[in-house]
C-alpha cells in the first residue's frame, strides 16, 4: 500500500484535492471532530487538565477555540490528550486499507507529530496567499489571531515544499487538479 501524504497551508485546499485522489481518505480533521462529539473519556481528561474551559459532554469548538487562544500552553496539554487517540484512529485506518493500492493521508500536522513514514509520497498544496485567505474568510469560525496561532505551531511552507515529492497548484479548478492528480498516479502506481 502506498501512503500519499498531502500537506500544505490552512484553507490551501488539501482536504479538497484528498478527495479528487479517489482513494481510501484519513482526514485528521475529521477524525478530531468526532473524537469531541463521542469520546467521554477525551472529555474528562481535558475537563480535568483544563476545568476552567470545558463544562459539559460533547465538547463544543468554542471551548476548544478559548482554551488555545488563552495559552499556548493549554494547546500543549490539548494536543497531548487528542493525538494518541488520533494516531490509534489513524492505525485502525491503514489496517483496515492495508489491501488497497494506494491511501490519502489528510493530516494537517503530519510532518510536524512525525507521522509520516520513509516511503511516504508527499503532495505539497501550493495556493496563491490571497486565494486562501479570500476562503478562509468565509469559514464560520474564522479567527485570524487564532490562525497565527497555529501556523506558528506548524513548520515552514518552504520546508514542507522541500519535503513533498509533487506539487500541486491549486488554483482551485477541479480540472487542473485532476490533471496533476492522474500525472502523479500514473508516476507512482
Amino acid at each position: 500500500m502506498i501512503r500519499i501524504a498531502i500537506v500544505g497551508d490552512i484553507g490551501s485546499g488539501k482536504s479538497h484535492i484528498a478527495k479528487l485522489f479517489n482513494r481510501p481518505i484519513f482526514n485528521a480533521d475529521l477524525e478530531v471532530a468526532k473524537i469531541y462529539k463521542t469520546n467521554k473519556q477525551c472529555f474528562k481528561n481535558l475537563k480535568k487538565k483544563l476545568p476552567k474551559y470545558f463544562s459539559s459532554f460533547p465538547i463544543k469548538k468554542e471551548e476548544i477555540i478559548k482554551a488555545i487562544f488563552d495559552s499556548e500552553k493549554n494547546l500543549k496539554k490539548i494536543t497531548k490528550i487528542i493525538h494518541p487517540k488520533i494516531r490509534k484512529k489513524l492505525n485502525i485506518f491503514l489496517k483496515n486499507n492495508k489491501k488497497k493500492e494506494a491511501v490519502i493521508l489528510d493530516i494537517p500536522l503530519l510532518l510536524e507529530n512525525k507521522l509520516n513514514q520513509k516511503g511516504d509520497i508527499i503532495v505539497f498544496i501550493q495556493s496563491k496567499k490571497t486565494e486562501v485567505t479570500k476562503r478562509l474568510k468565509k469559514r464560520n469560525n474564522f479567527n485570524l489571531a487564532l490562525l497565527n496561532k497555529f501556523k506558528k505551531m506548524q513548520l515552514s511552507l518552504s520546508y514542507k515544499k522541500k519535503r513533498s515529492h509533487f506539487i500541486i497548484k491549486n488554483n482551485f479548478s477541479n480540472k487542473s487538479a485532476k490533471t496533476n492528480i492522474r500525472e502523479i498516479i500514473k508516476k507512482i502506481l
